[in-house]
Parts: structure tokens; C-alpha cells; sequence
């Protein structure tokens, strides 16, 4: 089953399997692949299946859509095409063999008027190093949630999101979207991805987690 790799400086934030025969991409939340970003229009591109092919083709968006650094209006897909949307790499994969990626989520605060606060892992297992967030306020401090997974992302959607990334050294933390940005031990994180160390607070949408590394 096809599907596509979406990355941002090099920070893989989603990996989504191709199920449906028409998959659109873009800024409006009611896009099958959301990607909250000014410079991505709100319905920016869409893929389509025709037959054994998959097509991916520019809705007149502003920034226009890219493939392996050209400029498209509609073209075939092939394995590991890159597609530029704005700062946003999606990486499309279509080799006939991998292994599924099931996206997991749970919900583990929910902090009053500020709405739900989220994890979701997405990719597939990565045991080399062992890591967890202790949530530390709200009405689930105490849970600890295992990141188990190569991506896990953690925030209110639409309000903060930052992604939590597996690497063979460690783990790192970078903003996905939203206006008021995670702090680690109170420094806000910038636009590259921060690594994380054993004790190290993170605090995302009013909600205080503990990065544990065992």
C-alpha cells in the first residue's frame, strides 16, 4: 500500500497510508492531510489513484507544488518522489512491500478550557532506545506514555503540536504547528529541533510533561 512521509527539517512528523483513491493536502482541517502552515493554501494538492498509478496534482495553489524541485500542475508519482509543499518534504513510498504503520493515539490530559491535549505515534517501532513523557499537571498528571514509535506528537491540535522523534543518539524535540511554542526547562524551542536529556520539562498548550530516558 502506497503512502507518503511527511517531514519538516528534517523531522519526520507523519507517515500516512494512501487507503483512499482521492487523498487531499492543505492548510483547512478538513483535508485528509492537514499541514498547518501559511504558506500552504488550504486546499493545496490532492492525490488521486488511477488504476495501478497515483497522480498528484496542484490545486492553483499560491506556493505552488513540487516534485524532486520542479514545479508541477498534475504527474504521476513514483517510488520515492519528494513533494515540496511550502517547507514541508513528503516523501511518497510505493515499493509493493514495507510494513503497515498504524497510528495510535491517546489522550492523555485533558486540561479544562484549554481543551485536549494529545499524543499520537505514528511509523513503526524503533527499540534501540527506551523513552517516556510523565505528564506532571492537569487531571491525568502521573500517566506516563512510552514513546514506543519513530514519531510521537504531542499537543492540542490547531493550538500547539510539537513532535517528539526517535534518532539513533537520542531523542529530539521540534514545533510543528501553533503560535505559542513548547519550552524545554523553560526555554522556548526555535526553529530547529532540541535535543532532549533524561529530567528535561516540557511544557506544551499549559500542560507540563517529564522526558524520561531509561
Amino acid at each position: 500500500m502506497p503512502k507518503i512521509i511527511v517531514s519538516i527539517d528534517g523531522v519526520v512528523i507523519k507517515d500516512v497510508q494512501l487507503t483512499k483513491d482521492r487523498t487531499t493536502l492543505g492548510r483547512r482541517p478538513y483535508n485528509d492531510v492537514v499541514i498547518d502552515n501559511l504558506a500552504v493554501s488550504g486546499e493545496h494538492a490532492v492525490m488521486q489513484m488511477s488504476g495501478s498509478e497515483m497522480f498528484l496534482e496542484d490545486l492553483n495553489s499560491t506556493n505552488g507544488t513540487y516534485v524532486n524541485g520542479k514545479a508541477i500542475k498534475r504527474q504521476a508519482l513514483s517510488n520515492g518522489d519528494t513533494i515540496e509543499i511550502g517547507k514541508y518534504k513528503i516523501r511518497y513510498v510505493h515499493d509493493g512491500a514495507g510494513t503497515s504503520a498504524v497510528p495510535e493515539r491517546a489522550t492523555v490530559v485533558n486540561s479544562g478550557q484549554q481543551g485536549e491535549v494529545q499524543v499520537d505515534t505514528t511509523g513503526t517501532p524503533a527499540p534501540a532506545i527506551n523513552g517516556l513523557i510523565k505528564v506532571m499537571s492537569g487531571s491525568a498528571a502521573g500517566r506516563e506514555v512510552p514513546l514506543l514509535k519513530v514519531v510521537t506528537t504531542i499537543g492540542k491540535p490547531g493550538v500547539a503540536v510539537a513532535a517528539i522523534t526517535r534518532r539513533p543518539h537520542g531523542f529530539v524535540i521540534a514545533v510543528v504547528e501553533g503560535t505559542v511554542r513548547p519550552t524545554v526547562n523553560g526555554t522556548p524551542v526555535g526553529a530547529d529541533a532540541v535535543h532532549l536529556h533524561h529530567g528535561d520539562l516540557i511544557e506544551l498548550a499549559g500542560t507540563q510533561m517529564q522526558f524520561i530516558q531509561r
